[in-house]
């Protein structure tokens, strides 16, 4: 299967350890003298590791790799005679998991370049059309702008494209019922809410619509 897994750059590898004694999974292991990747299904990708190397010779990248075997791994734990109940790595993973709230997405792909013009979840849809980073900036997007809403993301900075044209194509041969907008406050970003505007403006339709800015430090600005 195809996913994230670290990188060690051995040129950078000081040969510390630290990485392999974050490593409470036992992925990572010292070999003359550097750090090692032991075995691929012992790594859950979380990266853990990275803040522990002093020289930023760990990386995630995509790959094929073996699954990540949990199973594996406790077992592993246990013959170490590490009690995986008491490893607080481990018991603050497993907690998060429990803890950590369902997806809001309703739809795949959700970049702006990749969508269709049309498809059936626009139909009576109400669209969500955020910049890449807001989900980054404001922790409750899934629950305070994607719940309910048919979502397309894009940074018109780094995609160097005028989203205008297909947002208006989406507009025109859909029934979207309303636009909701949620951008960043810095100025690139500027050039999404402009392409929502140019696009309710070409697609002829009378559509409710709202901007919502997010400052650098995660706070709705309005």
């Amino acid at each position: 299967m195809i996913r994230k897994i670290i990188k060690i750059d051995e040129e950078k590898c000081n040969g510390c350890g630290a990485c392999a004694s974050a490593c409470h999974e036992g992925a990572i292991g010292m070999i003359n003298g550097k750090a090692k990747l032991l075995r691929d299904d012992y790594c859950d990708g979380l990266g853990d590791c990275l803040p522990a190397c002093p020289t930023g010779a760990i990386s995630f990248e995509e790959r094929e790799a073996a699954e990540y075997d949990r199973a594996a791994v406790l077992e592993k734990m246990n013959r170490d005679g590490i009690d995986p109940a008491k490893d607080k790595s481990c018991e603050s993973r497993d907690e998060a998991e429990k803890k950590a709230p369902d997806s809001e997405l309703a739809q795949w792909p959700c970049q702006i370049k990749l969508m269709p013009i049309n498809a059936p979840y626009f139909d009576g849809a109400n669209l969500l059309i955020a910049a890449d980073c807001t989900a980054y900036a404001y922790s409750r997007i899934h629950e305070d702008f994607m719940r309910g809403r048919i979502t397309l993301i894009g940074c018109p900075k780094l995609d160097s494209i005028d989203y205008s044209e297909k947002l208006a194509q989406i507009l025109k041969n859909n029934s979207i019922q309303s636009v909701t907008v949620v951008r960043m406050e810095v100025p690139c970003c500027r050039g999404l809410e402009l392409a929502v505007k140019r696009a309710l403006d070409e697609s002829g339709k009378f559509i409710p619509s709202q901007v919502i800015i997010i400052s650098t430090e995660g706070k709705i600005k309005r």
